[in-house]
């Protein structure tokens, strides 16, 4: 049983808790997430089984998708609304400023990942040291928002908005520096994850769902693993290259310029997807080498 299931995690459980209810589900253990998800933000969460738990990497890399709403005029510590007040500002902003200031946040942007996050500093991940009153400088990290667009605007308090992102995108510090940007204070007042990569929500499976039909059914649910990766190229190779490539061997490729030599690559062989591979040059030669065979 090798796939992936296009999981809809409902608030209050974690990215593991998720992961364990497959397991029993399945009564089996090769199961993995792709990425954690707070257990305070329902939404899309990709759920790995057997050897597709060695193609998470990927959809961990891959772009995500979310309706959030912000509440201007407090920041918390969390960033979220579970955090204590910090601060809290009366000035009123306008419906101009809050648009000219959404454009701003369009493009390369950089963040500075909050203390309340999974990020590790000196092996303690940092959420550790917050609990402990411990703060920590945290050097910015570079990310793109694709969009970002106003959905609904609550009298200039309370906007919500869907935003298209890369991976390492915190939302809620999003929130945070919309807040300060305007002059005030903003804080993410709720967050629903509507899409990974191919995985949609309108696809994704509830816990009540799966809870209600046998094993047999929840079996046929289950996607194939090249369904999380259709954001790579693929190349076919002649059925002859089958056990050779499968044993790790380069087979050389002679359409060498229709492949980015710094891309992976979706590998199908005798009509299958067989695993990633990367073109390699050797003598001047073109080759293909599988970094993972997933058959």
């Amino acid at each position: 049983m090798n796939g992936i299931i296009n999981f809809f995690k409902p608030k209050g459980i974690t990215s593991h808790d998720a992961v364990n209810l497959f397991r029993k589900l399945l009564d089996m253990k090769r199961i993995g997430h792709t990425g954690t998800l707070d257990p305070n933000v329902t939404g899309v969460l990709p759920i790995c089984i057997g050897k597709a738990t060695r193609v998470s990497e990927y959809l961990i890399e891959a772009d995500k998708e979310y309706i959030s709403e912000v509440t201007l005029g407090f920041e918390t510590d969390t960033q979220d609304i579970d955090g204590e007040i910090l601060r809290s500002s009366k000035k009123r902003v306008s419906n101009k400023e809050i648009v000219e200031t959404f454009n701003k946040f369009h493009g390369d942007i950089n963040q500075t990942p909050p203390m309340y996050s999974a990020v590790r500093y000196k092996g303690k991940k940092l959420y550790e040291l917050a609990r402990k009153n411990v703060i920590v400088k945290r050097e910015p990290r570079s990310v793109r928002i694709e969009t970002l667009d106003i959905i609904k605007n609550q009298n200039n308090k309370k906007i919500i908005f869907k935003t298209e992102c890369s991976k390492g995108t915190y939302i809620r510090t999003l929130c945070n520096d919309i807040g300060r940007t305007l002059g005030t204070y903003g804080y993410m007042s709720y967050l629903i994850r509507t899409g990974v990569g191919e995985f949609r929500i309108e696809d994704s499976l509830s816990v009540d769902y799966l809870k209600l039909i046998d094993r047999e059914n929840i079996e046929n649910l289950i996607l194939p693993m090249d369904k999380a990766l259709n954001n790579l190229d693929k190349i076919i190779l002649e059925e002859k290259y089958y056990k050779p490539i499968t044993n790790g061997v380069m087979v050389e490729i002679q359409d060498k310029n229709d492949y980015d030599l710094n891309n992976n690559l979706k590998v199908y062989c005798r009509g299958k997807f067989i695993g990633i591979g990367r073109i390699l040059i050797k003598d001047e030669k073109y080759y293909i080498k599988m970094n993972k065979v997933l058959i």
